[in-house]
């Protein structure tokens, strides 16, 4: 697939986004709840070792490239990875799946209710090299924890402001300003930042585009402005926490999103299954998130 036959099936694709981009600190945690134990890795080379051949696993699958996973977001060392002898990116473009890069280096520590992302020092490199491989485009995770209008506007104008750096560079930018799902004042707090998002996306450059990674909403439909505004390719929404059946009985209650799940989409895969087991488990979280998906 080229860029534009990229861009069409993001925008106009009926599936979902898978998240395969567990880094560093979230893959121990993974690889526990995929049944491999700290003990069976030493090392961060062989605890990626260990996640990448969970990702390659899922990515040949049979029914991971059955049309419903429309796009997969890879972290760089798996992105740097093969699958089956062809580099990851691809492996999935070969299986009609467009691949995204995460680029964020962590969060900095939690301040007027938020967390904003830390320095991207290594951004400019990483871009190069993405291009290189044949991404598609990237993601960035910011977390918001409270409404504060002060955080949250932060939050929104360091992800666009990195969005545009990562446009320039040729790359589909996927802005994810989390809102913690746990948070009490959450209906109050999306309201602010679906007016940050407006705001942000009517200052972008004529004719550039993003990708949008937002949390479930409290009030269904709330993001439908940024859905319909013509800087936006896709809106997509993230589990935050929940198990795949409430994720996608929250989703499908907002015309217009589609998944980009990660824990909804692996959490009933083990390492001991068989192929058979495996491709079950793996095939019914996928055929239940793309229903959720094309939902309304």
């Amino acid at each position: 697939m080229n860029t534009e036959q990229m861009t069409a099936k993001i925008a106009d694709g009926q599936g979902f986004i898978a998240a395969l981009d567990q880094s560093g600190g979230s893959t121990p945690k993974a690889l526990r709840g995929y049944g491999v134990d700290d003990s069976e890795w030493s090392g961060d080379d062989e605890m990626f070792a260990q996640i990448h051949a969970m990702r390659s696993r899922v990515i040949t699958s049979p029914c991971f490239g059955n049309g419903k996973v429309i796009g997969a977001i890879l972290f760089e060392k798996t992105m740097d990875g093969e699958v089956e002898g062809k580099s990851t990116a691809n492996a999935l473009k070969d299986r009609g799946i467009v691949p995204f890069i995460k680029v964020d280096q962590g969060l900095e520590d939690e301040a007027n209710g938020v967390q904003l992302m830390k320095p991207l020092d290594k951004l400019p490199a990483l871009l190069e090299k993405s291009v290189g491989h044949g991404m598609f485009g990237t993601k960035m995770r910011s977390v918001i924890k409270s409404s504060n209008a002060e955080g949250i506007a932060a939050v929104v104008a360091q992800q666009f402001e990195v969005g545009n750096q990562i446009a320039d560079a040729g790359l589909m930018p996927m802005l994810e300003p989390e809102y913690d799902i746990t948070a009490d004042d959450r209906a109050e707090g999306e309201d602010i930042l679906l007016s940050e998002i407006m705001k942000g996306l009517d200052a972008l450059p004529e004719g550039r585009q993003v990708m949008l990674k937002l949390s479930i909403p409290v009030k269904p439909g709330h993001y439908t402005p940024a859905i319909n505004h013509p800087a936006v390719l896709r809106v997509v929404a993230l589990s935050g926490g929940y198990s795949t059946d409430d994720a996608c009985a929250h989703l499908a209650k907002n015309p217009g999103m589609i998944a980009s799940f990660s824990r909804g989409l692996l959490q009933d895969l083990r390492k001991g299954q068989s192929d058979t087991e495996f491709d079950g488990a793996l095939g019914k979280a996928i055929d239940q998130i793309a229903d959720a998906s094309c939902a309304g």
